[in-house]
């Protein structure tokens, strides 16, 4: 029977033991589920935000590059109305029955010196020109022409609008130019009295390419220009195997005066975004490689959940280690407890208690009640005292100045700034060295300088309007203060001084000895205070601290007046630079003053 027992008492807890450990692994997994839907959700909004703008951004560009292509065509349409109106071409339409042969060159050669003239205006847009008299069957143009003047080539292409070849034989598989014919006729379009005179412009695709090479160079997108039925347009280095599967894409899916889709082609995102021509009846493309752009977002979410996995196996590992390494330990103890079982000790040993932790917890409370009165002063001085180190620890370390000099390492490093990442890094390692030191209350006024070096060199590097100069005699350094009895001084000239003016940004602190006294001056050129202000916080350094009241100056208020005596104090009125000036005023003590004199004399001799 008693056997039995023993084993109910061991069988019960080793289900304690499993369900703590379940517990533990349960917490594990809670606190990993809010971490994975904040983490989605921020990921989601920053991938819909980037893709959003990605688009707007294309849109804009196409836009942009559709209107320098309509604003050439325009130009070529204005010329042609001039030309039209010209003397010298409304000559060469004329009778010409009272000109000679000469006159009639005359005329060609100024006519065609014009249309040369104009194409020589832009060498990326090169345009040709002809004039075409149906009164003399003529034509004059700036190009070499196949053939002469042509009834039949006229009244295949007057339809008033930009045509992609001109109505020829050509297949339409090739590459052609684009023509317009103008007539100040008044008759219908595609109709000639016989006596009109009719303007031809045209340029080749390559004034299309060399735009869309152009384009292309100054972003990621691969354009062309498309009309359904025709041979695209691409540009020189196109991808011609992607421009073909899109081409069959737009085939099916007409797009409108202006498209953006995200198009799935092997297994890749596509950003199409079309823009229709005004005046030519074909539409702009330009496709963005999606996946590629976002292509470092999606490794950096791969990246995390890989992590977060490998945190999770690691705590559930860590869980298990601690169950091994902690409760066998305390197994342990247990049996040795039972041992004392048989002492002095066994009336208060019995418990009904199914956990270790409790069951040791008991057993260590009976067995430490004798030596409880003992040890009880020593143990809560040990707390109090753990609790006050903390507090002052936790007081002078500021997390937002911390999380801030860390984001400031982490812009820097992937900017390859390294030179700013070891000078921030440098500096902030010697700032919270010295700020966490809690062996000694004092310390000396070098000291305190150069943790000012460290705070302001920092500051320096994420604002770059800080300037700072520090001016202490040589004679004061080696003065005992109170430990960070500066630094506050200086956080406020920067936070309330620097931080809220555009135009300030100098900070200046110097120091002197004056008839046992010695002052220390911080200066900044930051907006300042009134007059009624400054007599408002002078009063409130001799009052209680108030809730309302920031705790930093008045705190090294107190430690001075405490350390040097009631003649030592803080001070606060207008700086000469124009800000806020902080002075600290404490009362040489006599052995430093008769130290002093002591090493002026020994140099003197």
């Amino acid at each position: 029977m008693h056997i039995w027992k023993r084993f109910m008492f061991f069988q019960g807890n080793t289900r304690s033991r499993f369900s703590l450990f379940a517990k533990i692994n349960l917490l594990i997994v809670v606190l990993f589920i809010p971490i994975l839907i904040m983490y989605t959700y921020s990921n989601n909004v920053t991938y819909d935000v980037v893709s959003k703008e990605l688009q707007i951004s294309n849109t804009k560009q196409l836009t942009f590059l559709s209107s320098q292509i309509d604003s050439r065509i325009n130009q070529m349409m204005d010329f042609s109305l001039i030309l039209s109106r010209d003397p010298n071409v409304r000559a060469f339409n004329g009778l010409n029955m009272w000109d000679d042969r000469y006159d009639r060159m005359q005329t060609r050669y100024v006519i065609q010196e014009k249309m040369m003239l104009q194409t020589g205006v832009t060498d990326i847009w090169p345009t040709r020109y002809a004039v075409h008299s149906q009164q003399n069957e003529d034509v004059i143009a700036n190009y070499n022409r196949a053939t002469g003047y042509d009834e039949d080539y006229l009244k295949k292409n007057m339809s008033g609008q930009w045509t992609y070849g001109d109505q020829g034989a050509e297949s339409k598989d090739k590459l052609q130019s684009f023509y317009w014919f103008y007539t100040d006729s008044l008759a219908q379009p595609g109709m000639l009295t016989g006596s009109n005179l009719v303007i031809e412009a045209s340029f080749s695709y390559e004034n299309i390419q060399n735009m869309l090479d152009t384009y292309k160079a100054g972003g990621q997108g691969d354009p062309f220009l498309y009309h359904k039925g025709n041979a695209p347009i691409l540009n020189r280095s196109a991808d011609k195997q992607l421009s073909a599967e899109l081409i069959q894409y737009l085939d099916t899916h007409s797009p409108e005066d202006t498209t953006q889709d995200v198009v799935e082609l092997n297994g890749k995102n596509y950003l199409v975004s079309s823009v229709k021509s005004t005046y030519l009846d074909w539409h702009l493309v330009d496709v963005i490689p999606l996946y590629q752009i976002l292509k470092p977002i999606s490794l950096s979410q791969n990246l995390f959940y890989t992590c977060m996995i490998l945190l999770l196996v690691v705590g559930i590992s860590a869980s298990i280690l601690l169950y091994r390494n902690v409760q066998y330990p305390i197994k342990k103890l247990i049996k040795g407890l039972r041992r004392v079982e048989q002492g002095d000790y066994s009336v208060r040993l019995h418990s009904k208690n199914q956990n270790e932790f409790s069951f040791l917890f008991r057993r260590f409370n009976d067995m430490s009640h004798q030596i409880q009165d003992l040890i009880e002063n020593v143990f809560h001085e040990k707390i109090r005292a753990r609790e006050a180190t903390l507090k002052q620890l936790q007081a002078q370390i500021n997390p937002h100045f911390l999380y801030n000099c860390l984001g400031y390492i982490i812009n820097m490093a992937q900017m390859k700034d390294e030179q700013a990442v070891v000078s921030m890094a440098h500096n902030l390692s010697a700032y919270y060295r010295y700020t966490t030191r809690m062996e000694r209350e004092t310390s000396s006024l070098q000291e305190e300088i150069k943790l000012l070096i460290n705070y302001l060199d920092i500051q320096k590097l994420r604002n770059g309007r800080i300037e700072y100069h520090i001016d202490i005699p040589e004679d004061m350094l080696a003065q005992s203060v109170p430990r960070l009895m500066l630094q506050p001084m200086v956080e406020n000239s920067v936070i309330h001084g620097v931080a809220k003016s555009y135009s300030s940004g100098e900070i200046r602190i110097t120091g002197e000895r004056l008839n046992g006294f010695a002052r220390i001056y911080i200066d900044d050129d930051g907006p300042g205070l009134s007059p009624e202000q400054y007599e408002a916080l002078n009063l409130k350094m001799q009052e209680p601290l108030q809730e309302e009241m920031g705790c930093g100056l008045w705190n090294t208020h107190q430690r001075i007046t405490h350390l040097f005596g009631s003649h030592s104090y803080l001070l606060f009125g207008p700086s000469p630079l124009g800000g806020f000036r902080t002075e600290i005023i404490w009362e040489i003590p006599k052995e430093d003053t008769d130290s002093d004199k002591g090493n002026t004399d020994t140099n003197l001799s």
